[in-house]
């Protein structure tokens, strides 16, 4: 990555198959959504990937939810400040009923939970990265990677 005083070249670049098992094990998520007045809006989630897109659940009515519906565009990082993969990409907002009870099925193994779904109170949303960003803290000068799609 030019300019950011790392390594050039391809030595050292991670493959998108550390990032995708990062995704997979990671058990809680921050993601990043846009205020109506344009301030930015963190939040903890738990989420599943599924090695296209990171889905998660949560009311209607919360912050995260408006926000997405307002606009779509949104960041996600795993809880891993020292080896991080950064996703930035668009939240769809899922409706069809298989799609939706895989999502659950998957995020009830993954958490050993109980949650269900009622689509009166919640909605279910899917990430699809255009682009993602990872590294490891011990070759922070080698490892800085993006992918895109």
């Amino acid at each position: 990555m030019p300019g950011y005083g790392t390594e050039q070249g391809e030595a050292g670049l991670l493959p998108w198959s550390w990032a995708d098992d990062k995704l997979r094990a990671t058990m809680n998520y921050w993601v990043a959504t846009v205020r109506p007045d344009g301030r930015p809006h963190v939040m903890p989630v738990w989420a599943a990937w599924d090695g296209e897109a990171l889905w998660f659940g949560s009311t209607h009515t919360s912050r995260k939810m408006r926000n997405l519906r307002a606009d779509p565009r949104c960041t996600v990082t795993i809880d891993d400040a020292l080896d991080p993969v950064v996703l930035d990409g668009v939240a769809d907002f899922v409706t069809d009923p298989e799609a939706i009870a895989t999502f659950v099925e998957t995020a009830n193994a993954k958490y050993a939970s109980a949650y269900s779904y009622d689509p009166d109170v919640n909605a279910v949303v899917a990430i699809r990265p255009a682009w993602a960003f990872g590294m490891r803290a011990e070759d922070f000068t080698g490892t800085p990677t993006r992918w895109q799609w």
